[in-house]
């Protein structure tokens, strides 16, 4: 029960925060988030490679996005669920945009090319990516129970030669947030396509797990994502903002 209530109130957090990302100096997204080994991120983008970087749905992820425009100076891509009423998606995609970003709909088959070129470009490509969207996912033991998570960051990585890194967030006392850059996710040098994006999907499922077992608290996820529970009561609503690949 605390657990849940703590979650509910860092589910706010990220709400009230988000409201408040455009307004905010941009001088305090480098000074309210402190982000470990961000050497890796920085080395990585400076191998001209292209990064993707995949994030579970912990703490604030549109904050992190804003620290990567500001604090390393690289604006990134991302996707995002189109929502309906088609005013709703437009008003997220000019706030996100406002922040630095480029934001692309998931539906429609363009944005896997779209981001393949902009990794090919050497640029940031961001995804948040513990939630499959496509009901085609990579099976994944994901706390001793199978879920689906998005082979998009694993294909792109494959297909364009970008450099994968899992990310973790969680909060500190407001307005602080932390997180982590972990290390890179390789491609395996043998098996099939399908099974090197199984390998490398496991990868960043276990980095993901590593970060919500922290600070479980931080973890948004308030959707039914096992695939056992899929199976017995249906699949849960989204919440309004999911952007994966």
């Amino acid at each position: 029960r605390e657990l849940s209530h703590a979650g509910m109130r860092s589910y706010m957090r990220y709400w009230m925060e988000s409201f408040r990302l455009p307004t905010m100096a941009k001088e305090r997204f480098s000074t309210d988030v402190q982000m470990k080994d961000d050497h890796i991120l920085r080395e990585a983008l400076a191998s001209g490679r292209g990064v993707v970087v995949a994030l579970p749905h912990l703490a604030n992820w549109d904050l992190a996005g804003a620290w990567a425009v500001t604090h390393i100076g690289v604006p990134f891509t991302t996707v995002a669920e189109r929502l309906k009423p088609e005013t709703l998606y437009d008003r997220f995609v000019a706030y996100r945009e406002s922040l630095g970003m480029e934001v692309l709909p998931h539906e429609g088959g363009a944005a896997f090319g779209t981001l393949a070129r902009r990794l090919r470009s050497g640029g940031l490509v961001c995804l948040v990516a513990d939630r499959d969207l496509s009901a085609s996912g990579v099976e994944v033991d994901f706390f001793g129970s199978v879920a689906r998570m998005p082979a998009g960051p694993a294909l792109l990585a494959q297909q364009t030669g970008a450099i994968l890194l899992p990310a973790t967030l969680y909060y500190g006392d407001a307005p602080k947030m932390y997180g982590r850059i972990h290390s890179p996710v390789e491609v395996p040098e043998e098996g099939t396509r399908q099974e090197k994006t199984a390998v490398m999907t496991q990868a960043v499922a276990d980095a993901f797990a590593q970060g919500i077992a922290e600070h479980p608290q931080d973890w948004h996820m308030l959707q039914r994502l096992w695939l056992d529970d899929l199976e017995t009561t249906g699949h849960g609503a989204g919440r309004p903002e999911e952007h994966s690949a």
